[in-house]
């Protein structure tokens, strides 16, 4: 469905699938409550969010605004309808919110959207839950460390196929794996959301605080996991970092954005050995993470090897264009190349992409821009 009045597409793919759509009635939110006790105790899990639960506000316009109707088809479309046509829901990268927030506040990202979605949907006697999207990861890089997150789409089981329903926009819908998760992991990705956000303001203890809850809940969520290492190493606790790094590979084996944060750990300890063969094996893996050849490229650069650090360079820009990290590195190859005129246009491309990028404005400053 299209609307002109709506600002922006709701994306649908439909994959081969088994799967029913009978309705069964369920407290999903009475469940994953119970289920954050069994973790975390009566008094802490009181206080943790289900980001899809609705309040009375929320109910009331769902009952206003959506139709009842015995037709699956015809209840997802209204559903969608009410959320981005009627509530006319805005994209907003951050913060991460939930359901109730996303609707007070008309503005949500890609998560935001699933929570009211699945809280919306449940409350239509529809099934909905969330999925994982397997080929897309959202990296950050800050202090030399990459910060997870990963991309969630709502998913519907519709006459046997697995329908998805998506809220990134600008972005063609490219997507080939998807994983459904069950809501105690997607309330460890909400959590992790959150803690990823702080941690890119440099807010290190609210951070620390949101991923424990998190890799709490879910013990083995990776993302979760990392991000718990990046705040020890953010605290300069390099081998309580390490250890969180261990217990994520156990998780995720081969994961190169954890080993690349681990090989970061094992050279600020002054243990480049290891660091070495971590980034060796990274390389041998054929890694999509741009932020490896970035970091390959300052190692290079730091070891004298300008054309192999360039080289890295070129690699990584190959995987994003629109990282500023990215061009941020080529600065600093260029630079020591002496080719200040390419170091300069690299310097205005990082910034075009993040105005408020510290290290840009450093170069600047140093660049006399």
């Amino acid at each position: 469905m299209t609307s002109r009045r709506r600002p922006l597409a709701w994306a649908v793919a439909l994959l081969l699938s088994a799967g029913c759509s009978t309705y069964q009635p369920f407290d999903s939110v009475g469940y994953l409550r119970g289920q954050y006790t069994a973790r975390l105790g009566a008094a802490r899990a009181a206080a943790i969010v289900v980001p899809f639960a609705l309040d009375d506000a929320v109910r009331a316009a769902v009952d206003r605004e959506v139709p009842r109707t015995p037709d699956e088809d015809l209840r997802i479309t209204e559903v969608l309808d009410f959320i981005f046509h009627r509530l006319d829901l805005r994209y907003a990268m951050s913060p991460t919110r939930d359901a109730v927030s996303t609707f007070e506040s008309r503005h949500g990202n890609c998560l935001s959207f699933v929570n009211l979605f699945v809280g919306v949907a449940r409350e239509r006697q529809l099934n909905p839950f969330y999925v994982e999207v397997t080929d897309l990861q959202k990296w950050n890089r800050r202090e030399n460390t990459v910060i997870s997150q990963g991309h969630i789409v709502a998913g519907l089981y519709v006459n046997g196929r697995l329908a998805t329903y998506d809220f990134l926009p600008y972005r063609p819908k490219s997507y080939k794996t998807f994983k459904p998760i069950d809501d105690l992991t997607a309330a460890a990705h909400y959590y992790n959301n959150l803690g990823a956000e702080a941690l890119l303001e440099g807010e290190v203890d609210k951070a620390q605080s949101l991923v424990e809850i998190a890799t709490e809940i879910a013990p083995a969520f990776d993302k979760g996991l990392n991000n718990l290492g990046v705040c020890y190493a953010r605290r300069g606790q390099l081998d309580r970092a390490l250890e969180v790094y261990e217990r994520a590979l156990r998780a995720s084996p081969g994961n190169t954005l954890i080993l690349t944060n681990q090989a970061r750990a094992y050279q600020q300890l002054g243990r480049g050995g290891e660091a070495k063969t971590i980034l060796a094996k990274i390389e041998g893996e054929n890694t999509t993470n741009p932020y490896f050849f970035v970091y390959e490229g300052e190692v290079a650069l730091a070891d004298g090897d300008t054309a192999k650090a360039l080289d890295y360079m070129a690699r990584a820009l190959r995987l994003d264009t629109e990282l500023p990290e990215v061009h941020l590195g080529f600065v600093k190859v260029y630079l020591a190349l002496g080719d200040t005129d390419k170091a300069r246009h690299h310097l205005e491309r990082a910034l075009k992409l993040d105005a408020s990028n510290v290290e840009a404005k450093k170069l600047a400053h140093m660049l006399g821009r």
